[in-house]
């Protein structure tokens, strides 16, 4: 059976560059999707398609997501192409959200593999303060939510080190067969 591995983890544990990696790397039968976002193309972070508040509604009103949601100002889905990759046995990877896992356990079921990305909090504390977007009070908010905890139904992956060792996790993880 095909797995949507719902990858998680705090702002700044890594998440965009570990997928940009397994992107360039992935398996045969392995997809990474791109999140539609109303963020600008080049307002940093993640590949994404932006769209327009407007052209979002639009999709959604459509049926051309698979799941949406707020956050940061911004809304965020899924497309429906990830139900068709699925359905031809790929596994897909995608940005996922502690906040929105609910939904997507609901939806998806067994097929969810839930990965959660973790930092330690001075690693993450120094990757913030490395790319410039917070300020030091915002920081101090990202280091709180991350002290939240991973939910008790993810497979744990550690990013503290080089990104080609945790991308080497990564893609042992991705090899083993759906339970």
């Amino acid at each position: 059976m095909a797995r949507l591995i719902w990858l998680m983890g705090a702002s700044g544990s890594g998440k965009d560059s570990l997928l940009d990696a397994l992107r360039e790397t992935a398996p045969a039968g392995v997809l990474v999707a791109h999140r539609y976002i109303t963020r600008a193309a080049d307002a940093g972070g993640e590949n994404h398609v932006a769209l327009s508040e407007a052209e979002f509604s639009r999709r959604r009103e459509s049926g051309l997501f698979a799941i949406d949601w707020q956050a940061h100002q911004h809304s965020y889905a899924l497309g429906i192409e990830i139900d068709f990759w699925l359905s031809q046995g790929l596994d897909v990877v995608v940005n996922g959200s502690r906040l929105h896992l609910p939904a997507v356990e609901r939806r998806y079921g067994a097929q969810l593999l839930p990965v959660c990305l973790q930092v330690s909090p001075d690693v993450l504390a120094q990757r913030l303060r490395q790319r410039g977007r917070e300020s030091e009070e915002q920081i101090a908010l990202r280091l709180r939510r991350a002290e939240e905890g991973a939910p008790a139904c993810c497979t744990m992956l550690n990013n503290d080190g080089p990104l080609s060792q945790t991308l080497d996790h990564f893609l042992t993880l991705l090899s083993e067969p759906a339970a």
